[in-house]
Parts: C-alpha cells; sequence; structure tokens
C-alpha cells in the first residue's frame, strides 16, 4: 500500500514509521527533520524499537497514494487538504485533534474517514522519535455505520504491526476523543502537570467537568455518549499515560501555538448551535487564548 502521512511531526513520524515496517510510505514534514531521515533513516525508540527508511520530503504533495493520513496540528488542516488534494488517494483519514473531518471533506473528493490513534510519541530530535506508550489506531466512516474501506485501511494498519480496529460507532468515538482533549489538554496546559497529575490533582475536578461538558454537546447533536462514559474514557487515558505531557502543555511551555480553538472552541461553537451549556470550556478556552494573545508564539517544528 502506498501512504502519505502529511504533518510527520511526534505522532506522525511515529505512524508513518511504523507503516514503512509493511508498505510504502512517504513523509511530508519541516525541513530538518526531514533532511536527517533522508540521510539516516527514521530511528524509533522507547516502547516500540525501529530503524526504517520511510520516503521524506519538504514538498511533492500531489504524490498519489492509496492512503493519506493527515497528523499535522488543527490549525493546520486547510493547508494540508489543499496540498493533498493535488493528488488521487484512496482514502484520506485524520488523526488529529478536535473535529477536523468535516473540513477535509468540503476540501477533498476522496472520501474521508474518521480515526483517533493512542499512541504517545515524541519527536526527540531530527531523525529520532520516541513511542512512550503502545496505545490503538480506530477507523471508521465519519458518519457511522459499517465501513468496508475502513476495514481495509485498519488491515493495512495491522499487517505493519499496529494496534488497529475499524469501527461503527465513529461519532461516538469522535466525542469520546473530544472529551478527553477537552479534560487533558487545557487543564494540563495551564497547570504546568503531567497528563496522571492533571486528574488525580486539584486540576481533578476541572477536568472531570470539561469532558461531561463534551458529552452534554455531543447528546445535543443525537450522538450517544453519556457524561460517565466521558469521565471514564477521560480516567482511563490519563491513567495510560500518566507520565506523559498533552501536546498544549508542550505547546504552552515552548511558547508555540496551541490547539485551543480546534478542542474548546469546537466545544463553545457547537454548544451555541444547539443551547447546550459549557461554562468550563469556555473559561479554558478564554483563558488559553488570552495567553496566547500576550505572546508572539511561534509554531512546532514538524
Amino acid at each position: 500500500m502506498e501512504v502519505l502521512v502529511y504533518g510527520a511531526g511526534a505522532l506522525g513520524s511515529l505512524v508513518g514509521g511504523l507503516l514503512a515496517r509493511a508498505h510504502e510510505v512517504t513523509l511530508v514534514g519541516r525541513n530538518t527533520h526531514m533532511r536527517r531521515v533522508r540521510e539516516e533513516g527514521l530511528r524509533i525508540d522507547g516502547a516500540i524499537e525501529a530503524c526504517v527508511r520511510p520516503r521524506a520530503v519538504t514538498d511533492g504533495y500531489h504524490r498519489s497514494s492509496d492512503l493519506a493520513l493527515v497528523t499535522t496540528k488543527a490549525y493546520d488542516t486547510d493547508e494540508a487538504a489543499r496540498a493533498i488534494g493535488t493528488g488521487e488517494h484512496g482514502a484520506v483519514c485524520s488523526l488529529q485533534n478536535g473535529l477536523t473531518e468535516e473540513r477535509l471533506v468540503a476540501a477533498l473528493d476522496a472520501p474521508v474517514l474518521a480515526g483517533t490513534a493512542s499512541y504517545g510519541a515524541r519527536l526527540l530530535e531530527p531523525g529520532r522519535v520516541r513511542c512512550t506508550g503502545v496505545g490503538e489506531v480506530v477507523v471508521g466512516a465519519l458518519a457511522g455505520g459499517e465501513s468496508a474501506l475502513a476495514g481495509r485501511i485498519a488491515r493495512a494498519f495491522v499487517d505493519a504491526g499496529i494496534e488497529a480496529v475499524a469501527t461503527a460507532d465513529m461519532p461516538r468515538r469522535r466525542y469520546e476523543k473530544l472529551a478527553v482533549n477537552a479534560g487533558i489538554n487545557g487543564p494540563s496546559a495551564l497547570a504546568r502537570v503531567t497528563n496522571g497529575e492533571t486528574v488525580e490533582g486539584p486540576a481533578g475536578g476541572i477536568a472531570r467537568e470539561a469532558a461531561r461538558e463534551v458529552a452534554r454537546v455531543a447528546r445535543a447533536e443525537r450522538v450517544d455518549l453519556t457524561e460517565s462514559a466521558a469521565v471514564d474514557a477521560l480516567e482511563r487515558v490519563a491513567r495510560d499515560t500518566a507520565t506523559n505531557r498533552s501536546s498544549m502543555s508542550e505547546d504552552v511551555a515552548a511558547g508555540r501555538r496551541t490547539e485551543v480553538d480546534a478542542i474548546y472552541g469546537a466545544v463553545v461553537d457547537r454548544a451555541d448551535r444547539r443551547g447546550a451549556s459549557v461554562p468550563t470550556c469556555r473559561t479554558l478556552a478564554s483563558v488559553i487564548r488570552a495567553w496566547e494573545a500576550g505572546r508572539d508564539l511561534g509554531e512546532e517544528e514538524e
């Protein structure tokens, strides 16, 4: 299978590198990292160890593929869609934070699948990524239901030794992922603590309430996610990634732009349309945006 990974930062490099054990993979990322991968290969260490040599480019986005994975920051989704749209692809799948798939559907002719990835990844240096935890990739049709295409994509992940499944309940899974994002990212970034400390420490009440609010929005949009299920998912992910730091926490620590709009903005916008009450997510969005407004922010090196 020909796979294009657009946005080969930490997660994209890990997933793309693992896929390269069984498929023809092209990573698209920033120059320093891609140059090192071209010269020396991609080294994966930590919970999984491998050294692979995928194709690595900073341009050439027009290349066609059987599968295009989008792993950019959520605020780069439109740029990714424009680049991916110059080629022909059998399927496009987002593994991003937030609810970005609708923007890909609007911009692309290829079928778009929704996805989640609970593998932990950290880009240590150019050409080297660490797997900080083995998780699972889940793919499915954006609207839900059985999907033969999602089944084929999941099998391609499995063929490369990646834990993966196709699911018929992707609408619920998307909101469950958003509940975890909302519960961990903002509180951990503001408190400067690990994922585990976010839920178990003083910020735990805020984290759980943010997850509950996402469940309220989901139900307002006729997606079956209960508040207890949202909190259970938050606590499970926090436990499984207890020593990790969230992407937003790392962005704040490094003075980079955050994904506040894709996570909390998505919750607030949908709540406003449906008349749902989300005061915790609204407050987190306001505080993080205020932090961003007071700084000259950079972007993540991919």
